[in-house]
């Protein structure tokens, strides 16, 4: 991770009162700590087929439909489908850059539109970081499981109540494991 962004996320934290740990944590365990393809320089993108489903539940199968995987050469072909279907359906399935916001979340985050969130994570990973900090000040459970270090919580807010299930069935730690480890190792610095 660039020492910049640390930096960004020291202050962000110190100004906001968010404990440094856990915002390291949730970029590093969400991103490895870019919110950029370093290959292609385009935003690192996890599209959603589910939630495309729901939000463009006329849209017929295709490339979109058959995302499964987390690795960016396979998610913009998915998400480009999608995207010539129902542009705002596609944007608001899809998780992006270093905090991996879903779209869906950019009135909460106080964007005019979802393209209007998309514009402004394209801007730099400093922007991402702050919308990141939205996302937490602006729903009191999430903000008060951060400064409380209440991991099931996080998760929860962060990934949903279906976490634990979905790590299961991936083979994966789940969320909450992983933020605390990660947590840990950016104590005190």
């Amino acid at each position: 991770m660039k020492t910049e962004n640390i930096n960004h996320i020291r202050e962000l934290s110190r100004v906001n009162k968010l404990p440094f740990d856990v915002l390291m944590a949730i970029v590093k365990v969400e991103t490895p700590g870019y919110g950029f393809d370093k290959r292609t320089g385009k935003l690192l993108i996890q599209f959603e087929p589910s939630w495309f489903k729901k939000l463009a539940p006329k849209a017929r199968s295709g490339v979109w439909s058959q995302n499964k995987v987390d690795i960016q050469s396979r998610e913009w072909p998915a998400f480009n489908d999608a995207f010539a279907i129902n542009p705002n359906a596609a944007m608001e399935s899809t998780s992006i850059g270093l905090p991996q916001i879903m779209g869906f979340h950019w009135k909460r985050l106080g964007y005019a539109n979802v393209g209007a969130m998309w514009d402004d994570f394209k801007r730099g990973e400093y922007q991402q970081l702050c919308a990141l900090v939205r996302f937490i000040l602006t729903d009191a459970t999430l903000l008060s499981a951060v400064r409380t270090r209440n991991w099931h919580m996080i998760a929860v807010k962060y990934n949903g109540a279906g976490y634990v299930a979905l790590a299961r069935r991936l083979k994966r730690e789940p969320y909450n494991i992983s933020l605390e480890k990660e947590a840990k190792k950016w104590i005190g610095k």
